[in-house]
């Protein structure tokens, strides 16, 4: 059982448990469960690195908002709302964080831009990531129920460092998508450059 958590700083226009509904109301019970850890993660993440525990618990809360909308639905909000067309030669990996932003707006009406853009990056990263962003990224990424090959190591280079957990993610992705023959989305390529290739900046907030 979930223990009660209150919002105290008036981010989102809900309780905590109001927003809990809205998000389990879009999404299957195992997706809804993934984002209650991810949700954990973040608060444990941010109180380890400075960052607002309650901000980034409403972000991995929000992450997999519109993980499982159809293709038709993003690609209708590409197309009506100016987003970028290159984004239309993907799909879902990168649409459910990239576009779903906008339904977290639209349905929700939240529009803390700290919390969309970690919601933005959460799928693709970015050179330049702050804080909030890096922890979402990467609670993601390791929350409990997380099972893979190197995901143990991951947990433990960010217990130690940050930005060296989101190094490890990104080099990871990329090597994934490249044995898969994949895609690679252009911003997760450069997040790559900047990360790994040690180019990138590491934000003070």
């Amino acid at each position: 059982m979930n223990k009660v958590i209150e919002y105290q700083e008036q981010l989102v226009p809900y309780t905590h448990a109001e927003l809990m509904a809205k998000v389990a109301a879009q999404l299957t019970d195992s997706r809804y469960q993934h984002c209650l850890r991810v949700e954990q993660t973040a608060r444990e993440l941010a109180q380890a690195n400075g960052v607002d525990p309650e901000l980034a618990a409403i972000a991995g809360l929000l992450h997999d908002y519109a993980k499982q909308r159809s293709d038709e639905t993003f690609i209708n909000l590409i197309k009506t709302r100016g987003l970028d067309p290159a984004l239309l030669n993907y799909g879902n990996g990168v649409w459910h964080g990239v576009v779903g932003a906008e339904l977290i707006k639209t349905e929700l009406h939240i529009y803390n831009e700290d919390i969309l853009n970690a919601v933005r990056l959460h799928t693709v990263g970015a050179p330049y990531m702050p804080k909030l962003a890096q922890i979402v990224f990467m609670a993601d990424f390791i929350e409990p129920n997380r099972n893979f090959p190197g995901v143990d190591e991951a947990r433990q280079v960010t217990a130690k460092s940050l930005a060296a957990g989101v190094r490890y993610q990104i080099q990871h992705t990329l090597n994934y998508l490249i044995a898969k023959g994949q895609p690679v989305y252009p911003r997760t390529l450069a997040t790559y450059n900047a990360w790994v290739g040690g180019v990138g900046t590491v934000p003070s907030n």
